[in-house]
């Protein structure tokens, strides 16, 4: 199984202007500068092995679209940030405009987590067949109305593709994309759903937009069960431990701090944090994800856990 992240920005998607490209400029000079690097360097192998991460990269812009591969024909993703974008262009730049079978899961219905489907280019070749699956009954009305005057210019009935929507029950699993697909409730206003894959012993959850409060402590809950022993958790993190639990409490987010916790507890081998609050920059980010990873090391140091952060074009084998 391949988890590939196209979005991972939340609530909306982040921009980077003019002072930020500068500043990382700057950065890299400098470190050139106190490398000593001269004609006779080899540049990219300065890059690698010399700069952070936020300095040569950036963690992204896009909002939430996630792709799993588990060797089917068709594909499987979840939700449909601007995110999907990328990937429709990757489509149609390295497969052509051959009909493919597309299976969107969709987490909730917010418009991060939707906004990028009126410029997925499949929607509107012929052939194609898009599948949405969800817990959330008004899935169809919603996507209908995104694409409707005053909204979009070109309606839903105007796609070419050919669109399915299907419900799905918490609990009860699916097949899909040669994965085997468990969905759960979680807590975010209006509901989100996390999901659940497996595939020949090995298992991911995708677990963003979600709060974890009441009961969080406790042996019993839920979600513990939910991604237990699981290879890769993708988890909400957009807040600190201190904004979860004060001025974005109730919000439907969690934090670093919690992820790491019920990670270990759950067994879960590697967390990587999502849902990236879009006004932190890249050395932000960066610096969050190096926080968590000292956290991890202390809260229950006998349990092993492998700490990423999410950036738009991430990898994960599994």
């Amino acid at each position: 199984m391949q988890v590939t992240v196209w979005g991972c920005r939340g609530s909306l998607p982040a921009s980077t202007n003019v002072p930020l490209i500068r500043t990382k400029i700057v950065r890299a000079l400098e470190s050139a500068v106190k490398r000593g690097v001269d004609e006779s360097t080899n540049i990219q192998d300065f890059i690698d092995r010399e700069l952070p991460f936020s300095v040569w990269g950036s963690y992204g812009s896009n909002t939430t679209c996630v792709q799993i591969a588990a060797g089917s024909d068709e594909y499987l993703l979840v939700d449909a940030g601007s995110g999907l974008r990328d990937f429709g262009n990757r489509i149609i730049a390295t497969k052509g405009p051959r009909p493919h079978v597309y299976n969107i899961l969709m987490s909730h219905l917010h418009w991060d987590h939707l906004m990028g489907f009126p410029f997925f280019i499949p929607a509107y070749i012929p052939g194609n067949v898009i599948r949405f699956w969800g817990c959330h009954d008004q899935i169809e009305h919603v996507f209908r109305t995104q694409q409707s005057e005053p909204f979009f210019p070109v309606t839903f009935d105007d796609l070419g593709a050919q669109v399915e929507f299907n419900i799905l029950e918490p609990g009860k699993a699916v097949e899909l994309g040669g994965t085997t697909v468990t969905p759960f409730e979680q807590n975010h206003p209006g509901r989100s759903y996390g999901y659940r894959f497996e595939q020949d012993g090995k298992a991911f959850v995708m677990s963003t937009d979600s709060e974890h409060h009441e009961g969080a402590d406790d042996a019993d809950y839920p979600f513990l069960s939910h991604v237990r022993d699981a290879d890769l958790m993708i988890f909400d993190a957009q807040y600190t431990f201190h904004a979860a639990n004060t001025s974005k409490k109730d919000w439907g987010h969690s934090s670093n701090i919690v992820g790491v916790e019920l990670a270990k507890r759950a067994g879960v081998k590697r967390i990587c944090l999502f849902h990236q609050e879009p006004t932190l920059d890249d050395a932000s980010i960066e610096s969050f994800q190096r926080d968590t990873a000292r956290y991890a090391q202390l809260f229950m140091p006998e349990a092993e856990l492998e700490v990423l952060m999410a950036y738009d074009g991430l990898v994960v084998e599994l």
